[in-house]
């Protein structure tokens, strides 16, 4: 029935002289997702709109799920489109729509009319009238409610006529690329995919760092990490993935440091590597999944602590979730079921009986001087081994 849909936006209205640029930008965005699609496709711009008509055969919940990615998108819609918009042939096409899709029920229904080209005879107020007298005629079963219908169908003329009931709602957000950069450090868990979601739901583009301790962690802990970059690719486009080989700095810092202040230690080390490789991809800040109070290293203190290293500024969009709220957007987003996967980050491997939750700068400053015999040696030649893994 369906071989088009239209595509609205919300908030890059307000973007004044500046908003084609966005809208440019969503274009490619849509196109991008349908290039996985099965079919091909035409894209079109039209006063505030975004058209997407199929041109050969194609899968529809395949292309209505590709579509529901695309950040800068608020909803979509699936449309009849009727190129004679004459209104006898308008109201044909309308019955017929009517029919499949409501005819043998009982509903309360309005139409909703909208004339983006001016010179149609009728004004918007007059076809929804005329077209709601003459669905209320031909459907026995339909009946007006204009406050609280159960179906809104909807009538828009342009250059051609569309036709669309369903309001289907879209990711939101802002188009890919019109943000800037950021670098996510991605672990096996839960929240760091879902903190990459967001921050690129506002139109930033995200590559992302995650450390390996092998042999302590497994290839497949490797995998599943990779497969969480591509999950959140299809929303994001692609990223560059960089593996770095963690295992040496955190034996080292095992055997040197404190072991009540092991993940402080870890995660400022981990911060100040994937700064390194942020700077060198002109990137604009480091993105975490941290979340206040979920464990001993998202306290304030050691955040603030783990902060202390970085020029750069670190985004965390998770900072006042509750597990839940993030666990939610995790299912919504697909990554759930790969996240609770039973294979160990190097995050997990070596975690203190006791680790401190209110660490003081000063005296974690005066620990790390014991690592600097060796530390920056292992640093170099971690980022000089780094892996690069293209997620398409």
């Amino acid at each position: 029935m369906y071989r088009a849909f239209l595509l609205k936006y919300s908030e890059i209205w307000i973007k004044g002289k500046n908003r084609y640029l966005f809208e440019n930008a969503l274009l490619e965005q849509v196109k991008r997702a349908l290039d996985r699609c099965e079919g091909r496709f035409e894209v079109i711009k039209e006063q505030g709109r975004v058209f997407v008509a199929a041109l050969t055969e194609f899968d529809y919940d395949e292309t209505l799920a590709a579509l529901k990615r695309v950040f800068g998108v608020s909803s979509i819609c699936p449309v009849v489109v009727v190129e004679d918009s004459e209104f006898e042939n308008l109201k044909k096409n309308v019955y017929e729509y009517v029919s499949k899709l409501y005819g043998k029920g009982e509903y309360t229904f309005k139409v909703e009319a909208k004339r983006g080209y001016k010179d149609y005879p009728l004004a918007s107020m007059e076809i929804a009238s005329e077209m709601g007298a003459f669905i209320l005629d031909s459907f026995p079963g339909l009946k007006v409610d204009v406050h609280e219908p159960q179906i809104r169908i909807h009538i828009e003329i342009r250059k051609n006529a569309y036709i669309y009931s369903q309001v289907i709602k879209g990711a939101g957000g802002m188009p890919m690329g019109t943000s800037g950069s950021a670098t996510l450090l991605l672990s096996g868990g839960i929240d760091s995919p879902v903190a990459g979601y967001m921050i690129a739901r506002r139109g930033v583009h995200i590559d992302a760092v995650y450390f390996h301790a092998p042999p302590y962690t497994s290839e497949r802990a490797k995998e599943k990490v990779i497969d969480l970059a591509r999950q959140v690719s299809l929303y994001s486009g692609p990223m560059k993935l960089y593996v770095v080989n963690f295992t040496e700095i955190q034996m080292y810092i095992y055997d040197t440091c404190p072991h009540d202040e092991l993940t402080i230690h870890m995660r400022r080390y981990m911060m100040r590597i994937a700064e390194t490789i942020a700077k060198n991809d002109k990137s604009l800040g480091l993105i975490t999944g941290e979340s206040i109070g979920q464990v001993a290293s998202q306290t304030l203190q050691s955040l603030n602590t783990t902060n202390s290293v970085c020029t750069l500024p670190v985004y965390r969009p998770l900072i006042g979730f509750d597990k839940q709220d993030i666990i939610e957007i995790a299912k919504n987003i697909g990554t759930f079921d790969t996240s609770i996967l039973p294979y160990e980050d190097c995050c997990t491997i070596y975690v203190a009986k006791h680790p401190v939750t209110k660490p003081r700068l000063d005296k974690i400053e005066r620990s790390e001087k014991l690592l600097y015999d060796k530390i920056d040696e292992m640093v170099e030649r971690a980022l000089n081994e780094t892996e690069v893994i293209e997620i398409e």
